[in-house]
């Protein structure tokens, strides 16, 4: 049967590998399962039926990628994107979580219907490279304000807007060992790396006394408090339009570089440069995130992380089945979920962050109306706690500075009409 669906004889893999090759990809991206429910609490929700709902969009999302398009790539909540969920739309746009579930469902609607028609080739290839890594790099230091804010290295000023806060303190002291014993890990290549940094960082914290222990196994939480509760109606408020777009937006070009990427890698890639099942694969991912936002919780898209998994020889969907199988299990552990601290999930967020930022290397330095609008994006990103307003500085600072110097030409139809849009909505609606 596995033969049949996964057609393991003619991509010259076989069960046992398989199988490791899932292990390996669960490992290094199970620390998500801690720690998108730690981030959307803060946008109210309740931690336990996001823990479930987490591990049950993670587990669908593989499945859809297994047997649509028969890759080994996993699937899950993504970073950044629940970051900007709860601390940006609920946080800082005061809109309720419910109202922000129906945009991740509708963004993902959209996403779906430029995957089935050829509108995605046009709008990857209409955005220019630099805005492209810019972005990523910006949701990397949107990323790390989050985990330094949550670890309480960085405070509130009513005069500077940020400081330091005790540097001395448990919280601050634990998240800095976390961060270096994560950074050490992963570079000496140790399985699962990240989540041990935040097992270890948790069970300091619980032996000294400063946080409780609530277990480890249990029955899974209920998922009911989240579950089909996205609000459609009010997500269709004009004023979320710029939501919607920066929700569809990071999850169409992060899903299309991911896949490539993992393409390459894998060997998967024709000697075109064209990736087989590509459209399946994106219809997987436009798939798990509508689910995903049904379920309860922010965008479901593919990870990076399964770049482990393949070099430990994942070569088919098998590899994906096998990781949703590891998140459905996931769920008996939603105590130890419960015991962790946000200051053990912070070093794992800055982590994430150093790699997300390193998109900055990609930027064409040597030309300035390139590198200009590229640091303005990644900049605004952290700097108005919002990837959405980053990502509208950054077209209008493009089109605006590539007219300023006379090179209409660099101009894609695209950015212009996005960047005219852009300016329309910040008089219209502010």
């Amino acid at each position: 049967m596995l033969e049949q669906l996964f057609k393991l004889g003619e991509n010259k893999t076989n069960v046992r590998t398989e199988l490791v090759a899932g292990l390996t990809t669960f490992l290094t991206m199970a620390y998500i399962i801690f720690v998108n429910p730690d981030i959307l609490k803060a946008a109210g929700m309740p931690f336990g039926a996001v823990f479930a709902a987490t591990c049950v969009a993670a587990a669908i999302g593989c499945f859809l990628m297994a047997f649509l398009a028969n890759y080994p790539i996993a699937l899950a909540p993504g970073m950044g994107l629940n970051a900007y969920f709860a601390f940006t739309v609920v946080g800082g746009m005061k809109f309720s979580w419910q109202v922000a579930l129906g945009c991740v469902f509708l963004s993902g609607v959209i996403f779906f219907i430029i995957s089935v028609l050829p509108i995605r080739e046009w709008i990857v290839n209409a955005i220019p490279r630099s805005l492209k890594m810019a972005i990523a790099a910006g949701i990397g230091l949107f990323l790390a304000l989050i985990a330094l804010k949550n670890a309480g290295i960085v405070v509130a000023h009513p005069a500077t807007l940020i400081s330091h806060g005790d540097l001395t303190s448990f919280p601050v002291v634990m998240a800095t060992l976390g961060f270096v014993l994560i950074v050490a890990l992963e570079y000496r290549r140790i399985m699962g790396g990240v989540i041990i940094g935040i097992l270890a960082v948790t069970i300091v914290a619980i032996a000294a006394g400063k946080q409780k222990f609530a277990g480890i196994f249990d029955v899974p939480p209920s998922i009911a408090p989240v579950f089909l509760q996205m609000d459609l109606a009010g997500a269709l408020n004009v004023g979320l339009l710029t939501v919607i777009f920066a929700f569809l937006f990071v999850d169409l070009f992060d899903n299309t570089g991911t896949l490539i990427a993992l393409a390459h890698r894998g060997g998967f890639m024709r000697p075109d440069g064209t990736v087989p099942r590509l459209n399946r694969a994106l219809i997987a991912d436009s798939g798990a995130a509508m689910i995903g936002a049904a379920v309860g919780t922010s965008t479901t898209t593919s990870y990076i992380e399964s770049a482990s998994g393949i070099n430990a020889g994942g070569k088919t969907g098998l590899t994906a089945a096998v990781v949703g199988v590891l998140f459905i299990l996931a769920l008996f552990v939603a105590p130890l979920a419960g015991s962790i601290p946000s200051y053990a999930t912070a070093p794992a967020l800055l982590y994430v962050a150093c790699l997300m930022t390193r998109g900055l290397i990609e930027v064409q330095w040597d030309d300035i109306t390139e590198a200009a609008p590229a640091v303005i994006t990644a900049l605004a990103m952290p700097f108005t706690f919002s990837i959405a307003e980053g990502i509208a500085f950054g077209f209008i600072s493009y089109a605006g500075i590539k007219v300023a110097t006379g090179r209409f030409g660099d101009i894609h139809p695209a950015v212009g009409i996005l960047a005219v849009l852009f300016v329309v909505k910040y008089v219209i609606i502010g």
